[in-house]
């Protein structure tokens, strides 16, 4: 496990940990009601930490909010950072899971019933960002195969854009959860637009730099690849 994913599993699951005692043993949803997306709460009270700590909070009734997401965190952060670097990693997971949040509150603005009940609905969870790792990741991985409700192989790109059709579906039918349809979007649309402006174009340049940097060592070690080929006619020290 890389080191920001390894971080912010360890963060995720530390404020969970705190729900879940508060809500077993003092019944109260305290952690939850203050660091959670509540659009009404920032815009009207000016709470707006919430945009950033409703990405660590997570359902406390139950293990699997927080599982499927840390372990989708797991799946596409690590190649993710590897290739881009620990500190461009957690830039994209940060843009993305803020970026989804701040569409969140200001889709809650909208004039139609769908949106009305996210105005004061209590939006928590990992996902946003998360939707924005799959994008990702499928836009750099296109055709590595994942199963797509943990039972379908599909290609990555295949996987994303159902994910993507269904979190559109719900969202504009008002179907929510714990954690708002339109988040979900919100991190796909957010991904998209960040790899699509020059950031994309740093993050490859960085990419190749790191790779030419690290075939230079190889080189420089004498480190040979692994593999079932190579013959074996080589000392490893």
């Amino acid at each position: 496990m890389t080191p920001a994913v390894k971080a912010i599993v360890i963060a995720n699951v530390a404020v969970f940990l705190a729900c879940f005692f508060m809500v077993s043993f003092a019944h109260s949803e305290l952690i939850s009601d203050v660091l959670g997306l509540s659009p009404s709460a920032v815009f009207e009270g000016g709470q707006v930490w919430r945009l950033v700590t409703y990405m660590f909070v997570h359902d406390a009734t139950g293990f699997m909010h927080i599982l499927f997401n840390m372990l989708a965190l797991w799946m596409f952060g690590v190649d993710l950072e590897r290739r881009w670097g620990t500190r461009g990693f957690v830039k994209y997971y940060a843009v993305t899971g803020i970026g989804a949040g701040v569409c969140t509150a200001l889709v809650a603005l909208l004039p139609y019933a769908v949106t009305r009940d996210i105005y004061t609905h209590v939006t928590i969870g990992a996902s946003g960002a998360i939707y924005g790792l799959l994008f990702a990741w499928a836009l750099l991985f296109p055709h590595r195969n994942m199963l797509f409700m943990f039972i379908f192989p599909l290609p990555a790109r295949v996987a994303a854009s159902l994910m993507g059709g269904m979190a559109f579906l719900a969202a504009i039918t008002g179907t929510n959860g714990s954690v708002a349809e339109a988040t979900h979007l919100a991190g796909l649309v957010v991904g998209w637009l960040y790899l699509s402006g020059p950031t994309s174009l740093k993050l490859s340049v960085q990419y190749r730099l790191t790779k030419w940097r690290m075939d230079r060592m190889r080189k420089k070690f004498n480190v040979h690849q692994g593999g079932r080929g190579g013959g074996g006619n080589f000392t490893v020290h």
